[in-house]
């Protein structure tokens, strides 16, 4: 990773970032990409809320099924986790103005969202380009294309390499999920690993700034935390049949609860 791309991530003080209002990005057209189902929630909650109000179109593409989260579970298999996390990101953007039929769960494999050399990625990038060109987007958030999470940093380069096909030129507004620790800010923890320990292809140029900002969400902020304590399974010991089972924190979700939502956006570069 680019010493410059650590440089300048500016999460390590993000009370310092300016704050603005949801009028600044505001679009008729917008597209919330999310790795896996709760992303969107926690990442994007507030500006969900803030763009329905002002009466934007706002449409979600759930990358993963989110099946990871406890894959030893015996009273929630596969396919019953499957659809219990779809209920709950349904009922979370419920809460945030959505209809069950602006959100479309493309049902990649969570933990292999599939990277540049697999062979499921021509697929994988044909349903995000049949998906966008009959939204056209003029704004899409996307993960942090550096989120240690590879899940994340996949579902990014598939989308953008969607759109290097396609005519459309939307703002691309990127998101923090697991970025938040200093010491692996920017430097894409396990970066060299993809699905099945496979390597991470990046096709962008390194970007030579990064700019950060704050969406001032204060005004929607119950909102968002009612959206957050949908994901039961998430946040509560609902599956406690798989001890090694993913659970969120009260620490992790104070990156999450605040009354502003941290957004990146690179600059100067053609990603």
């Amino acid at each position: 990773m680019n010493n410059q791309v650590t440089a300048t991530l500016p999460l390590s003080n993000p009370t310092a970032l300016p704050l603005r209002s949801v009028k600044e990005i505001a679009q008729s057209k917008v597209v919330v990409v999310a790795p896996h189902p709760d992303d969107e929630t926690l990442g994007c909650g507030g500006a969900i809320a803030l763009l329905r109000f002002l009466g934007c179109d706002v449409r979600v593409l759930v990358m993963s099924d989110g099946t990871l989260s406890h894959p030893r579970s015996q009273k929630f298999p596969e396919s019953v986790l499957r659809s219990l996390r779809e209920s709950e990101t349904l009922s979370a953007l419920k809460i945030l103005g959505l209809h069950a039929s602006a959100v479309t769960f493309l049902g990649l494999k969570d933990g292999s969202v599939p990277i540049l050399s697999s062979p499921l990625k021509s697929s994988a990038v044909a349903a995000c380009r049949n998906y966008l060109a009959e939204i056209a987007p003029q704004t899409i958030f996307l993960p942090w294309r550096y989120d240690p999470h590879p899940d994340h940093r996949a579902s990014w380069n598939l989308i953008y390499t969607a759109l290097r096909e396609m005519s459309l030129s939307p703002r691309l507004i990127e998101y923090p999920i697991w970025d938040w620790d200093e010491e692996q800010q920017g430097t894409g923890v396990g970066a060299g690993e993809g699905e099945n320990g496979g390597k991470f292809e990046e096709n962008s140029p390194t970007p030579p700034q990064v700019v950060g900002w704050r969406l001032d969400i204060e005004t929607v902020l119950e909102l968002k935390n009612s959206a957050i304590a949908t994901y039961l399974s998430q946040t509560t010991n609902l599956i406690d049949d798989d001890p090694e089972g993913f659970r969120l924190t009260p620490e992790m979700l104070l990156n999450f609860t605040r009354p502003w939502e941290v957004y990146l956006e690179v600059k100067n570069a053609d990603g």
